[in-house]
């Protein structure tokens, strides 16, 4: 998991609104740089393909695309419940669901923000900070590492 590269600010201001970027926060310059140099790192370990979802948010979806390894899904589930902490639970119960469903061939990248990564993991990951986790059919999520934001 990948929470998604510097966005300034926390939060989203007033009127925020999915698919429209000029109404949210946005990856900075910073940002940008950071998700190509994190793309970089995976081509540098191996990793020059994989199936990467994203969060609806612009700056989740920019981090993912400017990565450089594979098409972007935007998946629901990723989205942030920053504004609406009753609804982490069962949000996180469902992405932990669908992981257990799903069968990837190889690498997934999920790209998303810190309340989700923590909701999952317990871990609270910096911008642009990779949780590298395993997911078992039954027992709880299992984080195997950290990689910090390239600098």
């Amino acid at each position: 998991m990948l929470r998604h590269a510097a966005a300034p600010g926390s939060g989203d201001p007033p009127g925020f609104r999915l698919g429209e970027c000029s109404t949210q926060r946005n990856l900075s310059e910073e940002g940008r740089a950071q998700s190509r140099a994190i793309g970089d790192l995976f081509r540098a370990n191996g990793i020059s393909s994989a199936a990467v979802y994203s969060s609806q948010w612009c700056r989740c979806l920019d981090t993912a695309r400017l990565l450089g390894i594979g098409e972007v899904v935007p998946l629901e589930l990723l989205n942030s419940f920053f504004g609406d902490s009753s609804a982490g639970e069962e949000r996180t119960a469902a992405l932990l669901a669908w992981l257990r469903g799903q069968r990837f061939g190889g690498p997934a990248i999920l790209v998303t923000h810190q309340v989700n990564i923590t909701g999952l993991t317990g871990e609270v990951p910096d911008s642009g900070e990779m949780t590298i986790a395993r997911i078992h059919e039954a027992d709880p999520v299992q984080v195997i590492g950290r990689v910090a934001t390239p600098a």
